[in-house]
């Protein structure tokens, strides 16, 4: 287990640095014992003790006083019931967990497709896939601690609203900043 203070949705990639000594050790498990891991949300707002189970995608940099710049997946979600300082005899924290096994392959609706296919038309960002889970537009739209959590307890016609809400705002906030770069002018 590693306690810190982010949320990882599934499919999201997070960068991590490691440097303490029982993060290390975790990492070494991870890489030679092909293991995943869990992040537990370590913030005041997570009063459900959530976490989430991530896997190592790779190894960035390694750097010689043995620290390391690694990239995780996450894959699943979980409830924390015990959290315990060191895991058998491992220097890094333990845990038991409930795995919430969420489901990836789930695609949203062709409506929230269109909107979401128009706001990465605003970014620029072009061929766009055909079809999105809703944990994949949820993580392109970097949503704070207070919308995760409050994101993966909805139901999916609710996921879907709550997006549909996010990508309408987000879209109107790309769109006013575009016009308003043409109307000040540097001198």
């Amino acid at each position: 287990m590693f306690p810190l203070s982010i949320f990882p949705l599934p499919g999201e990639l997070v960068p991590l640095h490691i440097f303490e000594p029982r993060y290390r050790q975790l990492l070494e498990d991870a890489e030679t014992k092909d293991m995943a891991f869990g992040i537990f949300f370590n913030h005041t707002s997570n009063t459900e003790k959530l976490g989430s189970l991530v896997k190592l995608e790779s190894v960035i940099k390694r750097y010689p006083g043995g620290e390391s710049d690694i990239i995780v997946r996450c894959l699943d979600l979980f409830t924390m019931g015990t959290l315990f300082r060191t895991y058998k005899d491992k220097l890094y924290p333990g845990g038991e967990v409930s795995f919430w096994d969420v489901d990836q392959n789930q695609m949203v609706s062709k409506k929230l497709v269109h909107t979401y296919t128009e706001y990465l038309g605003l970014l620029k960002i072009t061929n766009p896939a055909k079809e999105y889970s809703p944990f994949q537009i949820a993580n392109e739209l970097s949503l704070d601690f207070e919308d995760r959590l409050k994101f993966v307890h909805l139901d999916s016609d609710k996921k879907e609203f709550f997006l549909q809400t996010r990508l309408k705002f987000q879209t109107h906030l790309l769109i006013e900043a575009d016009k308003a770069k043409d109307v000040f002018h540097l001198n």
